[in-house]
């Protein structure tokens, strides 16, 4: 008899513990670390061995820990270039991500070399817009459900249309120049907010509680129809969204969806500047942080290994030296650290389109802002530094254009200001002003691409070579095919013009010839102003 009680009270017992360990993991937090535009900085800042261990610790706590990224990891340096995003992808499914979707820029090694990448993920990627337009099917699954801490979670990726444009617009189409993929796009934004509500309701039918949209949309300097403010305002049932693009940090900024409730909205800048840490705490409640290198643990010996092994496969190349700087090239303003690039006229800009006007050897060179990465610092410089800064590996060519496809291009180029632009011009040959108190009279199709001129002009005073530009004269200009033969950044009015250089060198080379041929291994002291040389003038003020 008091056996028979000793073995019911010990199976009352254990099911009693078993209930209350039950309950705690039922009512467990989910800690959800997300990171986006890691650009191959995997050392940079943070750094993502330290995120490892970061995850690792948290798990030793007995939380509840999910990895997410918001886009461009495998492009924006040496190490991205030389493995076409194989090593990136090496690296990161060393850490162990739950959730991955892709930005404009894993497309940048074409769309072979993206379903490659895809496939090598330990966790595939996910977009809900992604689509080809020869099915209509998605091209990628729209969401994932997890559990975790006793809750179903789900995911939904969500690709900005804005990559029809940033990518390079020849991946997207075929061989007569139609598109046949597609991420939503249209005049409105309707479309991509059914496309996301579309698998929103779809989580929520198989039981997710929360639903987490993770974009790569952006707030500032994006379209404001895709941005991930717009998306939240026009869309029921997400609970946060985990942003990236626009390379800008916010813990916490938030939006009101369609119902009137509250979308909290987060994004962790660029280069691994920080991580992100949003929690769902066992009372359903939601915080979101920051954390930076001084909170978060020493690296991960293991991850860093990993790190070494890619690196160690391209060192050869990367520390052959190039030449010798006695100024600082910069990107940024010295001043604040804001990126100035994208907006304003910088003395990397005047050192980069004149090294495409000279080594094409013609009477104009244009290059965007966003392809100049990296400042280059004063001192002897490797090939590394040159592909940091310049790491898309465009190839250049030189076009004969009229002046008034010109005068379209730079009106194009300064249609975002004073919010920067990755497809603002950085020019050699010219000079011109902006006056940024006309509206923009710009237009652009669906795709996002140059679609004519309605209004009075922002850039105004333009002179080549001193002279002022005849619209009906035909000069020659340099730049990469991204622009001249691709469309990339939506300068779709290079179209039909007379190609003189069809893709002559890589757009890094570039820089090298002249740095060797012309500037005899040294750049000098023309650049030592880091605004330029007054090419670019802003008038924000009528006269």
């Amino acid at each position: 008899m008091k056996q028979r009680f000793h073995r019911f009270l010990s199976l009352l017992l254990t099911l009693v513990f078993t209930l209350a360990f039950s309950a705690i993991a039922w009512a467990a937090d989910v800690v959800i670390l997300h990171t986006n535009d890691i650009h191959c900085g995997v050392e940079d800042n943070v750094g993502v061995a330290r995120l490892s261990q970061y995850k690792k610790d948290l798990k030793k706590q007995g939380l509840a820990v999910l990895l997410v990224d918001a886009g461009d990891a495998v492009q924006g340096a040496p190490i991205g270039k030389l493995s076409k995003g194989e090593s990136i992808v090496n690296i990161m499914n060393a850490i162990g991500y739950d959730f991955l979707i892709p930005g404009n820029h894993e497309f940048d090694y074409g769309m072979e070399q993206f379903f490659r990448l895809n496939s090598l993920q330990k966790t595939k990627y996910f977009s809900c817009n992604f689509t080809d337009l020869r099915t209509g099917n998605l091209c990628l699954s729209p969401y994932k459900v997890v559990s975790a801490g006793g809750h179903k979670i789900a995911f939904v990726g969500v690709t900005t249309p804005e990559t029809l444009a940033t990518s390079t617009p020849k991946y997207f189409q075929d061989e007569n120049g139609k598109f046949i993929y597609g991420f939503s796009e249209d005049n409105s934004g309707a479309k991509i907010y059914a496309a996301i509500q579309k698998a929103v309701d779809a989580a929520k039918a198989e039981g997710a509680e929360y639903v987490i949209v993770v974009g790569h949309l952006g707030v500032n300097g994006s379209i404001p129809k895709w941005s991930s403010i717009t998306i939240a305002e026009n869309t029921r049932g997400v609970t946060a969204i985990i942003d990236g693009h626009s390379h800008e940090q916010f813990d916490t900024l938030m939006a009101k969806n369609k119902d009137g409730k509250d979308v909290l909205i987060t994004q962790t800048g660029t280069k691994m500047q920080t991580v992100g840490k949003l929690v769902i705490h066992d009372d359903g409640t939601m915080t979101s942080t920051l954390e930076k290198e001084d909170t978060l643990p020493n690296p991960d010996p293991k991850n860093l290994k990993v790190i070494e092994k890619e690196n160690k496969k391209f060192e050869p190349i990367l520390k052959q030296t190039v030449g010798e700087a006695l100024v600082d090239l910069c990107e940024r303003d010295p001043a604040t650290g804001e990126r100035r690039v994208r907006s304003q006229e910088t003395n990397m800009g005047d050192f980069v389109a004149d090294a495409f006007r000279a080594v094409l050897n013609t009477d104009i060179a244009l290059v965007n802002g966003g392809s100049l990465r990296n400042k280059i610092s004063k001192g002897v410089f490797t090939y590394q530094d040159i592909l940091t800064a310049f790491p898309f590996g465009n190839m250049s060519s030189a076009v004969e254009v009229t002046g008034q496809t010109i005068l379209d291009a730079l009106e194009l180029s300064a249609m975002n200001l004073p919010e920067e632009n990755g497809g603002f011009l950085q020019v050699s040959g010219l000079t011109y002003e902006i006056h940024t108190y006309i509206d923009t009279p710009c237009k652009q199709d669906e795709n996002t691409l140059f679609a004519g001129i309605d209004g009075e002009r922002r850039v105004q005073n333009v002179l080549v070579n001193g002279k002022p530009i005849d619209p009906k004269a035909t000069y020659t200009l340099a730049s990469h095919d991204y622009m001249l033969l691709n469309q990339g950044d939506g300068y779709s009015m290079f179209g039909g013009c007379k190609l003189l250089q069809d893709r002559v060198k890589l757009d890094n080379q570039v820089l090298i010839d002249y740095i060797v041929d012309t500037l005899g291994g040294t750049v000098g002291e023309q650049y030592d102003n880091p605004y330029g040389e007054g090419r670019i003038v802003i008038v924000e003020e009528k006269p």
